[in-house]
């Protein structure tokens, strides 16, 4: 049967895509019917010979020149997603192209597109997903422009945050490092997350991802992209803060007013302040090769782990190059335990119990000082004896036996000379055990630290109401 006009006219109008073809000016030769009823035309005549531009369809129209030029130089593409603009809406759409032939000549492209908007909609409100990287935003990084035409974009990125996929985020490092560009790597936890999924359901930690990711992608797009490396466990890819102050300025601004970190989310049925712990070094600078390189990440996480988590390392060669992580970790809290148990028989003194457990308490609890309050209200440092203050109002805070606050929230409001005396030292953060010998509260242990927003872990509140226990038959 041979092909008429008419008859390529029936076939192609009964299509639900909406189809066209140009020429090799990229100017429409042609349209479909599907095409006129989506954008709204009575015919074709009002967009023949005008190209993207002219008709205003997109609000970067550069990159969809790119990828058209890339098809009139022979390249196909397929299912690639892009926005457009239709009645002042801006819409998602899934686009194939490519090349039209005359003989071996390329005379103009055709090209097919879908509307996917309320699918991306039905699915975020049903699950939570999100997309956060589109074709034009990868398309800026040279491993993915290579790629992304013969890959859909479903399969770069993580279903669940719309980030990179882990597989694709260790490839693009690795083509960095192959390719000899400079970058800093980052390997961000997100602090507590096992226990916002279990006291709130994984809905609440699937929100907190989310949230966490689009925040993250928000403050770096233009000059890194974020990667989920699995579980709660995030990774940054960032081409433009080498150097050890630039680090440092940008991790300053992520912590404090990026939106990403330290905030509160709210959940059906309770709310949590979401913060992460990150470690980060840069290649070829600190090392120039993957392994090497996440192996010095690795570390610096879990140096921020060790201080408290809440916080950033950046790798430091003169600081950090002879930690030993095996060796920090070697000892677990019982190992702990029992150590300060023993430190403590052999000394007769309050003080000189104090004294004798402090390396141990610095080394786990990461403070500088460790304070006490008699039954007077006098807090008192260990090491510094010429520290003194009114805590005669701590106990308001303390209806249990071990109390601690990343703010100083709730002192401020029941123990406001307490926080008088803690704000005008600087402290921002406390961990506080009660000192009780059956049920009298003889004293109070505070570690209090000038950062805000730490979060205190369980083997930390653990080690110091141990020590309270230990120290429950001294005087105060």
């Amino acid at each position: 049967m041979q092909m008429t006009v008419d008859l390529f006219d029936s076939i192609i109008n009964t299509s639900q895509d909406c189809v066209f073809w140009k020429d090799k000016d990229r100017r429409f030769l042609g349209v479909n019917q599907a095409f006129l009823d989506y954008y709204g035309f009575e015919s074709a005549d009002v967009l023949i010979g005008k190209n993207d531009e002219e008709m205003g369809w997109h609000s970067d129209p550069e990159p969809y020149k790119q990828d058209e030029l890339r098809v009139l130089s022979g390249k196909s593409t397929y299912k690639v997603l892009g926005k457009c603009v239709i009645k002042g809406e801006e819409r998602d759409i899934i686009a194939s192209k490519r090349p039209l032939y005359d003989d071996d000549e390329i005379v103009g492209l055709v090209g097919s597109f879908v509307d996917i908007t309320d699918v991306i909609r039905r699915k975020n409100k049903s699950d939570g997903s999100q997309v956060l990287y589109s074709i034009d935003d990868l398309r800026k990084y040279s491993y993915f422009d290579r790629l992304i035409d013969e890959i859909s974009l479903e399969e770069i990125l993580d279903p669940l945050t719309g980030i990179l996929s882990r597989s694709y985020s260790l490839k693009f490092v690795e083509s960095l490092i192959e390719e000899n560009t400079p970058f800093s790597f980052t390997i961000i936890d997100l602090d507590n997350f096992k226990t916002i999924n279990d006291s709130f359901g994984h809905s609440a930690g699937d929100k907190v991802l989310a949230s966490v990711t689009r925040g993250l992608v928000e403050c770096t797009k233009g000059f890194a992209l974020a990667g989920r490396f699995g579980g709660d466990e995030l990774l940054l890819i960032d081409l433009k803060n080498i150097s050890k102050e630039e680090k440092t300025e940008f991790f300053d601004k992520l912590y404090e007013n990026s939106g990403a970190l330290r905030k509160e989310l709210s959940f059906e049925n309770g709310s949590a302040f979401i913060t992460g712990t990150s470690g980060c070094a840069s290649f070829p600078y600190d090392a120039d090769n993957f392994s090497d390189l996440f192996t010095l990440i690795d570390k610096m996480l879990y140096l921020g782990k060790h201080k408290g988590r809440n916080c950033y390392k950046v790798y430091d060669e003169e600081k950090h190059k002879d930690i030993k992580i095996k060796k920090m970790a070697s000892r677990g809290i019982f190992t702990n335990m029992h150590k300060l148990k023993l430190t403590l028989e052999k000394e007769s003194s309050l003080e000189s119990k104090l004294q004798k457990a402090m390396p141990l308490l610095s080394e786990v609890l990461q403070v500088n000082d460790l304070y006490y309050v008699g039954s007077k209200g006098k807090m008192k440092a260990v090491l510094n004896k010429n520290f003194t203050a009114d805590a005669s109002d701590l106990k308001n805070v303390m209806e249990e036996d071990i109390f601690s606050e990343s703010s100083l929230d709730s002192i401020e409001k029941y123990s406001p000379k307490f926080h008088k005396s803690l704000t005008q030292s600087g402290f921002e953060s406390v961990l506080v055990s009660k000192v009780r010998k059956d049920d009298f509260a003889k004293g109070y242990l505070v570690c209090a630290v000038k950062r805000s927003l730490r979060i205190w872990q369980e083997n930390e509140r653990a080690i110091l109401f141990y020590l309270a226990d230990l120290l429950a038959n001294e005087d105060f």
